[in-house]
């Protein structure tokens, strides 16, 4: 029998006094709009802590766009911290929404975001707190439709035993219209498994129970998915995207928290998608095509949404800010409507060039904190591997406009162990930091000298799917670990400091990322064992991770090193965000070429396939520059 939907927050409070941080579990922020006389309810859950949570943009989007249909409450959940988990468990209260305080397993749909690979494990812990069992097969009529979405779901199969479908792509019209079928559906009477049939006609809807892992032809040892003998499931389940962007919400954000947020400001999304092509990353490429909102709707979505909210910031936000083809014109008219009110506007994304440094500094007014620029790789060789398409001389005006205008701090965020690097790309990322310190001593008043601070991060080349370097293998933790010792001995001067990302948890990620459906085992072994919140390092235990691996007979560093055959499946291919593995391919090969490719909305067409496969195209709000 379905869980009783019901305020149960008395259950809860006296936990409150026995943990960290109380303030995460409570509701009553200013703007919810759940409803309580709904005939269907939903539940979206961030697998993280409430601050890391609220925050996302994509919940905030789909929860307004539920909340907006007549008859539908969305309410929101995140994942307790271990210490309220554990009372939680001791005390016999499951998982409960924010709003209504009422048990997870009481809605009708119950939506998990995947923001990265290493929340899979707290996707688990959400559904064992919640009470529902946790593979799809063993779910029965009673128990919540387990939806999953987000950016991380381009390769779903090492999580897919665990949910009842997955939405591929933009969400706002998508999940309306999943959960509009089933509660049409439920009132009809129909079963769990007519449910699902049906939701897979649905496009951009992928249900995993109805594919199966095949063997046949040229694979790799994960194998391949294919619809199941007697089912109507898409051979390839294409990713939903929303054509008319500027028709959506710009400031679905309409939460005013108690608590202290990791981002805590107004979100307004600029535009959406990208055309750079870095091949590297995955967003640049499920995320086309690019479309941008106008100018007349971006300062009226902030200045609403300031006045709706009370945030004294507004970040103008997607993957280049700064690419906006309005920009410039865009913050010149906000700085004008926001002057004397101590409202200040970040853009958290710039372009690595003078252009970008520009528009930094019509945001940071006297207000300069640091600035990040990213090259990527410390060679020009490597960067034309990866398409990055910027030279030294980029970074060098950038850097001298940066220190000229003011800053202070720069940081330079690099990544290591992509394909075909050798030691002097490595050496030459120390070089280029020694280089942008000398610029700061060669441009900031000797007085001033002593607020200098030039810094270097880097992290760990994971292969993504759905960009050209998903066939790559990765660099082993042991190279990294000793190509991160020769980026310390690299940078001379001592003034520069480095950090880098912890090999460990990059094994595991590309773990996540380039397993297959045999990978699920895995994930349920080491929650079993006591792994969650696994992307904050002090919970991480890679021999956890490995103690698991020995128990379901999986090699971890075989799974991350082995790299792929162009003429092999994929595990995640049957999933599509339009762009065609022809051109994947072809980038791949350019890059090993180091052949550069064109951002398609300042050139032309470079045939990604989005647009004719998708029937979208690039909708620019002017001409960039």
């Amino acid at each position: 029998m379905r869980a009783v939907y019901e305020n149960r927050f008395a259950d809860l409070e006296p936990l409150l006094g026995r943990v960290e941080k109380p303030s995460r579990y409570i509701d009553h922020e200013w703007g919810t709009r759940s409803k309580a006389d709904a005939s269907y309810r939903a539940c979206l859950i961030y697998p993280d802590v409430y601050e890391v949570g609220l925050p996302n943009q994509g919940i905030a989007v789909l929860y307004a766009c539920l909340n907006a249909r007549e008859g539908f409450s969305c309410e929101r959940g995140y994942v307790p911290w271990v210490d309220m988990a554990d009372a939680m468990r001791a005390a016999g209260v499951p998982l409960l929404s924010l709003e209504g305080a009422a048990p997870v397993a009481s809605f009708d749909a119950v939506g998990l975001h995947v923001p990265h690979e290493m929340a899979v494990t707290n996707m688990l812990e959400a559904l064992d707190l919640a009470g529902i069992p946790l593979r799809s097969a063993d779910r029965g009529e009673d128990d919540p439709l387990v939806l999953a979405g987000g950016p991380s779901v381009y390769n779903p199969e090492p999580f897919a035993p665990f949910v009842d479908a997955v939405l591929i792509g933009e969400g706002e019209e998508h999940l309306v219209e999943v959960c509009a079928e089933h509660r049409r559906l439920r009132d009809a009477g129909a079963t769990r498994s007519e449910v699902l049939a049906a939701l897979s006609r649905i496009p951009g809807t992928y249900v995993p129970s109805l594919y199966e892992v095949s063997h046949e032809g040229a694979c790799t040892a994960h194998g391949y998915a294919v619809p199941r003998a007697g089912t109507d499931a898409p051979a390839e389940v294409r990713k939903r995207v929303v054509a008319d962007f500027a028709a959506t919400d710009p400031v679905p954000q309409s939460i005013v928290p108690y608590a202290k947020l990791v981002h805590d400001r107004l979100s307004v999304e600029v535009l959406r998608g990208c055309a750079r092509g870095c091949r590297f990353c995955q967003a640049g490429m499920t995320y086309r095509p690019v479309r941008e909102r106008s100018a007349d709707q971006i300062v009226s979505a902030v200045m609403s949404g300031l006045a709706r909210t009370g945030y004294d910031e507004a970040s103008l936000t997607s993957l280049s800010t700064t690419d906006h083809s309005c920009c410039r014109q865009v913050l010149a008219r906000l700085n004008r409507r926001l002057e004397d009110t101590g409202i200040s506007v970040s853009i958290p994304s710039q372009r690595l060039d003078a252009f970008g440094v520009d528009m930094a500094l019509q945001v940071a007014g006297e207000k300069k904190g640091g600035l990040t620029f990213a090259p990527e790789a410390g060679s020009q060789r490597l960067r034309d591997v990866i398409n990055k398409n910027v030279t030294e001389d980029d970074l060098e005006r950038a850097a001298r406009a940066a220190f000229e205008a003011g800053w202070r701090r720069v940081k330079l965020y690099f990544m290591m162990g992509l394909p075909g690097e050798t030691d002097d790309d490595i050496v030459a990322i120390g070089r280029l930091a020694d280089r942008v310190y000398e610029i700061a001593r060669e441009v900031v008043p000797p007085a001033q000298r002593g607020g200098v601070s030039v810094s270097v991060s880097c992290s760990v080349f994971i292969p993504k799917a759905a960009t050209p370097f998903q066939w790559c293998a990765q660099t082993p933790d042991d190279e990294v670990r000793r190509r991160q010792q020769l980026l310390l001995r690299s940078v001379r001067n001592r003034a520069v400091r480095v950090h880098y990302h912890d090999a460990e948890t990059s094994l595991i990620e590309a773990v996540l990322s380039r397993g297959g459906r045999d990978i699920a085992d895995l994930v349920e072994a080491v929650w079993r064992l006591g792994a969650r919140v696994d992307a904050w390092p002090e919970q991480f235990s890679l021999d956890r991770w490995e103690q698991a691996a020995g128990e379901v007979g999986i090699d971890l560093r075989a799974v991350a090193r082995t790299p792929y055959g162009l003429d092999e499946r994929l595990p995640w291919e049957h999933v599509s965000c339009g762009v065609s593995r022809g051109y994947l391919e072809r980038e791949y090969r350019r890059a090993l070429e180091g052949v550069t490719t064109p951002d398609c909305t300042r050139s032309s067409c470079t045939g990604c396939g989005v647009c004719p496969t998708l029937h979208v195209s690039n909708v620019l709000a002017g001409e960039r520059s």
